[in-house]
């Protein structure tokens, strides 16, 4: 493709990206590559499309719900077919729902991205956030804060590293190895028959994301057994800031709708916020990083989303000087922000999916919390690297925090979204 080199053709090409991986009321992430409906992808794509379609970005929430559980989860994919150039299907995954879905969740950002829509325009967003609010929204919160809570504690676990959204990052690597992957069913990939082996999770890696799959499905998806007894439990600060923010911004969603038990819930979840913090917090790293709930052990390294406290309302004076103190590292030793984990760390590859490159979505929201809580300097270089990388290179699902280079997918939906 011809490569964007001015504002007015990077929304051009972006409203058009959006537009051609429309399927019906749902937007495919990629063609190709991605052939479903998968969850916070739709967030992102309706805050997209609320630039120049707000109808349709009402829409792309709703049409996710359609998959919800009866147990409030809304699964990280919806499959409405089965595609063979897509490996794990629906028959892998067994969920037993209609539409068929993944067995596990995605990070939360639907209530936010909601909240957004709803005040662009309140009048015509009332009458389908009074839709989406109680069975929707709040049911998949109480969820996360029935089902993804391990009985003591406050700190939200992820089940498997595709509940993350960060596939393969390094933070998994400790808990990921102490999954045993004997015996896993043989299988075929079909992900690196499309984007280069070399930018893709190990094969190493997928035995122990189909042996936790196995596991799920032998348990018939029981998914407080699977946090409680599972092989792989580990505190993300992705996943829990990003679930502290929504508690507060459904907070204010329920207010709108003048839903006052629903406000004294969120109150009670949002009481342990600060705790969750306080147990992901690693002064050694001078960051918030994973943390193995089997061993308690915290994750060896400091990811993009360790910077997300800001975005979750989590501000603690002594905590805030050695965070900014590691943010300006890891932003100094790029040349473009923000890299998804530390480069000085060995782990560190910049090619490789969640384990180095830079990802737009995470950029914006990094971005935004930071200039919420007026560190401005840092936000814009964030934004304006983001967009750097956009104009040189095109839409890109990543992009190398070194060279800039686009990687993965291309004509991807949510780069184009943010």
């Amino acid at each position: 493709m011809d490569k964007p080199s001015t504002d007015t053709e990077l929304d051009r090409r972006a409203i058009s990206i959006l537009r051609e991986n429309e399927w019906g009321d749902y937007t495919l992430p990629t063609r190709g590559l991605y052939p479903y409906q998968w969850n916070w992808d739709s967030m992102f794509v309706a805050l997209g499309f609320s630039e120049f379609d707000l109808d349709r970005a009402w829409t792309e929430v709703e049409t996710l719900f359609q998959g919800q559980w009866k147990n409030g989860m809304a699964a990280h994919i919806v499959f409405r077919s089965d595609d063979p150039s897509y490996f794990p299907g629906p028959s892998i995954w067994s969920s037993g729902q209609n539409p068929p879905t993944s067995g596990c969740s995605q990070p939360l950002v639907a209530a936010t991205v909601v909240r957004d829509l709803y005040e662009k325009d309140r009048e015509v967003g009332l009458p389908r956030l009074q839709k989406v609010f109680p069975k929707l929204l709040m049911a998949w919160h109480r969820w996360f804060h029935a089902m993804r809570v391990i009985s003591g504690g406050s700190a939200i676990a992820v089940t498997h590293p595709w509940e993350s959204g960060r596939d393969n990052s390094p933070d998994w690597d400790e808990a990921l190895a102490n999954v045993d992957p004997y015996g896993v069913t043989p299988y075929m990939r079909r992900d690196t028959g499309h984007v280069d082996p070399s930018m893709r999770p190990t094969d190493e890696e997928y035995d122990r994301y189909l042996k936790l799959v196995e596991y799920g499905r032998e348990t018939g998806w029981d998914h407080a057994h699977i946090t409680r007894e599972g092989p792989f439990a580990v505190a993300d600060p992705g996943v829990s800031f990003i679930l502290m923010r929504a508690d507060r911004d459904l907070k204010e969603l329920a207010k709108a709708i003048d839903a006052q038990d629903s406000e004294k819930e969120i109150d009670t979840w949002l009481y342990h916020a600060e705790e969750a913090a306080d147990y992901l917090w690693s002064e050694s790293q001078g960051a918030y990083a994973a943390r193995d709930m089997r061993t308690d052990e915290h994750a060896d390294g400091v990811s993009s989303v360790a910077f997300l406290s800001y975005y979750a309302g989590i501000s603690i004076p002594r905590r805030d000087a050695k965070l900014q103190r590691t943010l300006r590292r890891i932003l100094n030793s790029a040349r473009y922000s923000l890299p998804s984990f530390d480069p000085e760390h060995r782990k560190f590859d910049s090619k490789r999916y969640w384990r180095g490159p830079i990802w737009a979505i995470v950029n914006y929201i990094v971005a935004r919390g930071l200039a919420e809580y007026g560190f401005e300097r840092e936000s814009e270089r964030i934004r304006l690297d983001t967009r750097a990388v956009i104009r040189k290179y095109g839409f890109f699902e990543y992009f190398d925090p070194m060279e800039g280079r686009g990687a993965g997918g291309n004509q991807f939906t949510w780069t184009a979204a943010i």
